[in-house]
Protein backbone atom coordinates (compact mmCIF):
# COMPACT_ATOMS: atom_id res chain seq x y z
CA UNK A 1 0.00 0.00 0.00
CA UNK A 2 1.07 3.37 -0.95
CA UNK A 3 2.01 5.48 1.61
CA UNK A 4 -0.99 7.93 3.56
CA UNK A 5 -0.79 11.41 3.72
CA UNK A 6 -2.85 12.38 6.34
CA UNK A 7 -2.37 15.92 6.39
CA UNK A 8 -4.73 15.75 2.74
CA UNK A 9 -7.35 17.93 3.27
CA UNK A 10 -11.21 18.13 2.26
CA UNK A 11 -14.88 20.10 2.98
CA UNK A 12 -17.03 17.67 5.20
CA UNK A 13 -20.56 18.65 5.81
CA UNK A 14 -21.51 15.90 8.14
CA UNK A 15 -20.01 12.78 10.19
CA UNK A 16 -23.14 10.27 10.73
CA UNK A 17 -22.86 7.47 13.06
CA UNK A 18 -24.65 4.16 13.50
CA UNK A 19 -26.26 3.98 10.19
CA UNK A 20 -27.58 0.89 9.37
CA UNK A 21 -27.61 1.06 5.60
CA UNK A 22 -24.98 2.01 2.78
CA UNK A 23 -22.77 -0.64 3.16
CA UNK A 24 -22.66 -3.90 5.51
CA UNK A 25 -22.88 -3.75 9.52
CA UNK A 26 -23.59 -0.56 11.27
CA UNK A 27 -21.70 2.42 9.54
CA UNK A 28 -19.99 5.76 9.73
CA UNK A 29 -21.24 8.31 6.93
CA UNK A 30 -18.55 10.80 6.33
CA UNK A 31 -20.60 13.49 3.75
CA UNK A 32 -18.29 15.31 1.58
CA UNK A 33 -19.29 18.69 -0.64
CA UNK A 34 -19.93 19.28 -4.08
CA UNK A 35 -22.14 17.55 -6.42
CA UNK A 36 -21.57 17.97 -10.57
CA UNK A 37 -26.14 17.42 -10.32
CA UNK A 38 -28.81 19.42 -8.89
CA UNK A 39 -31.86 16.36 -8.67
CA UNK A 40 -34.70 17.97 -7.83
CA UNK A 41 -35.34 15.86 -5.22
CA UNK A 42 -31.85 16.04 -3.44
CA UNK A 43 -32.17 15.24 0.13
CA UNK A 44 -28.80 17.21 0.99
CA UNK A 45 -28.61 20.19 -0.85
CA UNK A 46 -26.34 21.79 1.30
CA UNK A 47 -23.93 19.66 -0.20
CA UNK A 48 -24.29 20.59 -4.02
CA UNK A 49 -22.10 23.47 -3.87
CA UNK A 50 -18.38 23.11 -2.79
CA UNK A 51 -17.98 25.80 -0.37
CA UNK A 52 -19.90 26.46 3.19
CA UNK A 53 -23.39 27.12 3.49
CA UNK A 54 -24.82 29.04 6.07
CA UNK A 55 -28.39 27.60 6.87
CA UNK A 56 -31.02 29.55 8.58
CA UNK A 57 -33.95 28.57 10.93
CA UNK A 58 -36.37 31.52 11.07
CA UNK A 59 -38.07 29.97 14.08
CA UNK A 60 -35.20 29.69 16.44
CA UNK A 61 -34.09 33.64 15.74
CA UNK A 62 -34.95 36.39 18.35
CA UNK A 63 -33.80 39.24 16.01
CA UNK A 64 -31.08 40.41 18.69
CA UNK A 65 -28.87 41.76 15.33
CA UNK A 66 -25.43 40.45 16.23
CA UNK A 67 -25.01 38.22 12.68
CA UNK A 68 -25.74 41.78 11.13
CA UNK A 69 -22.93 43.32 12.88
CA UNK A 70 -21.00 40.09 12.47
CA UNK A 71 -21.55 39.94 8.40
CA UNK A 72 -18.12 41.70 6.56
CA UNK A 73 -20.34 41.39 3.64
CA UNK A 74 -23.07 43.49 4.50
CA UNK A 75 -25.50 40.04 3.43
CA UNK A 76 -27.73 39.56 6.73
CA UNK A 77 -30.45 41.54 7.37
CA UNK A 78 -34.26 41.61 7.47
CA UNK A 79 -34.52 43.29 3.73
CA UNK A 80 -32.98 39.65 2.55
CA UNK A 81 -35.03 36.93 1.48
CA UNK A 82 -34.64 34.47 4.01
CA UNK A 83 -32.48 36.77 6.05
CA UNK A 84 -29.49 35.99 3.83
CA UNK A 85 -28.55 37.43 0.46
CA UNK A 86 -27.07 34.56 -1.46
CA UNK A 87 -25.15 36.40 -3.67
CA UNK A 88 -23.04 37.99 -0.78
CA UNK A 89 -22.12 35.64 1.53
CA UNK A 90 -18.87 33.69 0.94
CA UNK A 91 -19.87 31.04 3.58
CA UNK A 92 -17.19 32.67 6.65
CA UNK A 93 -19.26 31.49 9.63
CA UNK A 94 -18.60 34.59 10.99
CA UNK A 95 -22.29 35.44 11.57
CA UNK A 96 -23.00 31.56 12.90
CA UNK A 97 -20.28 32.32 15.92
CA UNK A 98 -22.12 35.36 16.69
CA UNK A 99 -25.70 33.90 17.12
CA UNK A 100 -26.45 32.79 20.35
CA UNK A 101 -29.90 31.08 19.27
CA UNK A 102 -28.56 28.40 17.02
CA UNK A 103 -30.60 30.06 14.24
CA UNK A 104 -27.51 30.28 12.04
CA UNK A 105 -25.59 26.77 11.23
CA UNK A 106 -22.82 26.46 9.12
CA UNK A 107 -22.43 23.38 6.54
CA UNK A 108 -18.59 22.42 5.71
CA UNK A 109 -15.71 22.40 7.34
CA UNK A 110 -11.84 21.74 6.37
CA UNK A 111 -10.90 18.50 7.96
CA UNK A 112 -7.24 16.51 7.46
CA UNK A 113 -7.83 12.81 7.04
CA UNK A 114 -6.21 12.71 10.56
CA UNK A 115 -8.87 14.54 11.89
CA UNK A 116 -11.44 12.58 10.13
CA UNK A 117 -9.91 9.17 11.00
CA UNK A 118 -9.96 10.04 14.78
CA UNK A 119 -13.13 11.21 14.54
CA UNK A 120 -13.99 7.46 12.91
CA UNK A 121 -11.82 5.96 15.84
CA UNK A 122 -14.47 6.62 18.07
CA UNK A 123 -16.47 4.16 16.56
CA UNK A 124 -13.90 1.00 15.60
CA UNK A 125 -15.42 -1.06 18.16
CA UNK A 126 -18.50 -1.24 16.56
CA UNK A 127 -17.13 -1.51 13.02
CA UNK A 128 -15.94 -5.01 14.31
CA UNK A 129 -18.20 -6.09 16.43
CA UNK A 130 -21.08 -5.57 13.63
CA UNK A 131 -19.06 -6.03 10.23
CA UNK A 132 -19.49 -2.63 9.63
CA UNK A 133 -16.83 0.45 8.39
CA UNK A 134 -17.05 4.00 6.81
CA UNK A 135 -18.99 5.28 3.97
CA UNK A 136 -18.23 8.26 1.94
CA UNK A 137 -21.32 9.90 0.70
CA UNK A 138 -22.17 13.89 -0.34
CA UNK A 139 -22.67 15.75 -2.89
CA UNK A 140 -20.58 13.21 -4.85
CA UNK A 141 -17.23 12.10 -3.27
CA UNK A 142 -15.01 11.72 -6.41
CA UNK A 143 -15.41 15.81 -6.56
CA UNK A 144 -12.61 15.82 -4.04
CA UNK A 145 -11.17 12.52 -5.14
CA UNK A 146 -7.64 13.12 -3.38
CA UNK A 147 -9.08 13.23 -0.21
CA UNK A 148 -11.58 11.05 -0.64
CA UNK A 149 -8.92 8.75 -2.07
CA UNK A 150 -6.29 9.53 0.92
CA UNK A 151 -9.23 9.29 3.44
CA UNK A 152 -10.13 5.84 2.10
CA UNK A 153 -6.58 4.65 2.38
CA UNK A 154 -6.44 5.73 5.62
CA UNK A 155 -9.26 3.46 6.41
CA UNK A 156 -7.92 0.76 4.85
CA UNK A 157 -4.83 0.99 7.10
CA UNK A 158 -7.21 0.81 9.94
CA UNK A 159 -8.96 -2.70 8.79
CA UNK A 160 -11.94 -1.08 8.28
CA UNK A 161 -14.88 -1.80 5.72
CA UNK A 162 -15.02 0.92 3.11
CA UNK A 163 -17.74 2.19 0.70
CA UNK A 164 -18.77 4.79 -1.09
CA UNK A 165 -22.39 6.22 -2.47
CA UNK A 166 -22.04 7.69 -5.89
CA UNK A 167 -23.07 9.41 -8.88
CA UNK A 168 -20.39 7.66 -10.72
CA UNK A 169 -20.15 11.35 -12.54
CA UNK A 170 -15.93 11.73 -12.01
CA UNK A 171 -12.69 11.74 -13.74
CA UNK A 172 -10.66 8.45 -14.96
CA UNK A 173 -8.26 9.81 -12.69
CA UNK A 174 -10.59 10.17 -9.87
CA UNK A 175 -11.70 6.61 -10.45
CA UNK A 176 -8.54 4.76 -10.81
CA UNK A 177 -7.33 6.77 -7.70
CA UNK A 178 -10.26 6.32 -5.24
CA UNK A 179 -12.09 2.76 -6.44
CA UNK A 180 -9.05 0.68 -5.71
CA UNK A 181 -9.98 1.71 -1.88
CA UNK A 182 -13.29 0.49 -1.51
CA UNK A 183 -14.96 -2.92 -0.47
CA UNK A 184 -18.29 -1.74 -2.00
CA UNK A 185 -19.38 1.12 -4.31
CA UNK A 186 -23.27 2.10 -4.07
CA UNK A 187 -23.75 3.28 -7.89
CA UNK A 188 -26.76 5.41 -8.54
CA UNK A 189 -28.06 4.88 -12.06
CA UNK A 190 -31.12 7.13 -11.95
CA UNK A 191 -32.30 6.95 -15.65
CA UNK A 192 -31.24 5.54 -19.20
CA UNK A 193 -32.91 8.56 -21.26
CA UNK A 194 -30.28 10.95 -21.53
CA UNK A 195 -32.74 14.14 -21.98
CA UNK A 196 -34.85 12.77 -19.24
CA UNK A 197 -31.67 12.11 -16.52
CA UNK A 198 -30.51 15.94 -17.71
CA UNK A 199 -33.70 17.95 -17.30
CA UNK A 200 -34.51 16.32 -13.87
CA UNK A 201 -30.70 15.81 -12.55
CA UNK A 202 -28.61 19.16 -14.61
CA UNK A 203 -26.51 16.93 -16.38
CA UNK A 204 -26.70 13.91 -18.56
CA UNK A 205 -25.94 10.52 -17.88
CA UNK A 206 -22.87 9.79 -20.65
CA UNK A 207 -20.20 9.96 -18.17
CA UNK A 208 -21.80 7.44 -15.86
CA UNK A 209 -22.70 5.21 -18.47
CA UNK A 210 -19.09 5.34 -19.85
CA UNK A 211 -17.22 5.00 -16.07
CA UNK A 212 -19.75 2.37 -14.71
CA UNK A 213 -17.95 -0.76 -16.41
CA UNK A 214 -14.73 0.56 -15.22
CA UNK A 215 -16.25 1.10 -11.39
CA UNK A 216 -17.52 -2.54 -11.50
CA UNK A 217 -14.35 -3.89 -13.22
CA UNK A 218 -12.35 -2.38 -9.95
CA UNK A 219 -14.67 -3.36 -6.86
CA UNK A 220 -17.95 -5.02 -5.82
CA UNK A 221 -20.24 -2.71 -6.98
CA UNK A 222 -24.47 -2.48 -5.92
CA UNK A 223 -26.31 -0.60 -8.14
CA UNK A 224 -29.11 2.02 -6.54
CA UNK A 225 -31.62 3.65 -8.50
CA UNK A 226 -34.05 6.61 -6.81
CA UNK A 227 -37.33 5.82 -7.60
CA UNK A 228 -39.27 9.11 -8.14
CA UNK A 229 -42.39 9.79 -9.33
CA UNK A 230 -43.04 11.67 -12.66
CA UNK A 231 -38.95 10.33 -13.21
CA UNK A 232 -38.18 6.69 -13.51
CA UNK A 233 -41.68 5.44 -11.47
CA UNK A 234 -42.28 3.03 -14.65
CA UNK A 235 -42.01 -0.56 -14.96
CA UNK A 236 -40.28 0.68 -18.64
CA UNK A 237 -37.54 3.01 -16.82
CA UNK A 238 -36.78 0.38 -14.43
CA UNK A 239 -36.36 -2.35 -17.03
CA UNK A 240 -34.31 -0.34 -18.86
CA UNK A 241 -32.06 0.07 -15.96
CA UNK A 242 -31.58 -3.69 -15.24
CA UNK A 243 -30.94 -4.41 -19.00
CA UNK A 244 -27.76 -2.07 -18.73
CA UNK A 245 -26.96 -3.51 -15.38
CA UNK A 246 -26.66 -6.63 -16.78
CA UNK A 247 -24.17 -5.71 -19.24
CA UNK A 248 -21.58 -4.49 -16.64
CA UNK A 249 -19.09 -6.68 -14.53
CA UNK A 250 -20.31 -9.11 -11.50
CA UNK A 251 -23.51 -6.78 -10.33
CA UNK A 252 -25.70 -9.03 -8.33
CA UNK A 253 -27.90 -6.67 -6.57
CA UNK A 254 -29.99 -3.74 -7.43
CA UNK A 255 -31.29 -1.47 -4.71
CA UNK A 256 -34.68 0.07 -5.52
CA UNK A 257 -34.64 3.17 -3.18
CA UNK A 258 -38.16 4.49 -2.45
CA UNK A 259 -38.78 8.21 -2.84
CA UNK A 260 -38.95 10.22 0.28
CA UNK A 261 -38.89 13.96 1.09
CA UNK A 262 -36.67 13.89 3.98
CA UNK A 263 -34.54 16.96 3.01
CA UNK A 264 -37.63 19.36 2.22
CA UNK A 265 -36.67 21.36 5.19
CA UNK A 266 -33.50 21.95 3.90
CA UNK A 267 -34.21 23.98 0.86
CA UNK A 268 -36.27 26.40 3.19
CA UNK A 269 -33.14 26.76 5.90
CA UNK A 270 -31.25 27.78 2.14
CA UNK A 271 -33.61 30.34 0.81
CA UNK A 272 -34.66 27.68 -2.03
CA UNK A 273 -37.80 26.20 -3.54
CA UNK A 274 -37.93 22.59 -3.07
CA UNK A 275 -39.33 21.69 -6.63
CA UNK A 276 -40.78 17.74 -5.55
CA UNK A 277 -43.23 19.67 -2.61
CA UNK A 278 -46.02 18.28 -4.83
CA UNK A 279 -45.07 14.75 -5.23
CA UNK A 280 -46.39 12.10 -2.94
CA UNK A 281 -43.92 9.66 -1.01
CA UNK A 282 -43.61 6.44 -2.16
CA UNK A 283 -44.08 3.42 0.02
CA UNK A 284 -42.04 0.16 0.02
CA UNK A 285 -45.18 -1.87 -1.12
CA UNK A 286 -45.72 0.14 -4.26
CA UNK A 287 -42.15 -0.63 -5.66
CA UNK A 288 -43.23 -4.65 -5.82
CA UNK A 289 -43.67 -4.92 -9.21
CA UNK A 290 -40.94 -2.73 -9.99
CA UNK A 291 -38.74 -5.37 -7.81
CA UNK A 292 -40.58 -8.22 -9.54
CA UNK A 293 -39.41 -6.38 -12.67
CA UNK A 294 -35.91 -6.44 -11.75
CA UNK A 295 -35.79 -9.81 -10.52
CA UNK A 296 -37.06 -11.12 -13.53
CA UNK A 297 -33.56 -10.26 -14.80
CA UNK A 298 -31.64 -12.46 -12.63
CA UNK A 299 -31.05 -9.63 -9.74
CA UNK A 300 -31.38 -9.80 -6.24
CA UNK A 301 -33.49 -6.61 -5.42
CA UNK A 302 -33.60 -5.34 -2.66
CA UNK A 303 -36.61 -1.87 -1.92
CA UNK A 304 -34.14 0.47 0.41
CA UNK A 305 -30.67 0.76 1.29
Amino acid sequence: MDSINYNLTGIVFDIQRFSLHDGPGIRTIVFLKGCPLSCQWCSNPESQNMEPVVMYKRENCFHCGRCIAACKQGAIGPDNRSWINRDRCVGCGECVNSCPSGALTLKGRRMSVQQVVQELKKDATTYRRSGGGITLSGGEPLMQYEFAAGLLQACKGQGWNTAIETTGIGSSQAIEKVIPYTDTVLLDIKHMDEAQHKKHTGADNKLVLKNAPRISRISNTVIRVPVIPGFNFSIEAIKKIAEYARTLTNIRTIHLLPYHSFGANKYELMGRAYLMKHAKPLQPEELEECKAAVESYGFCCVIGG
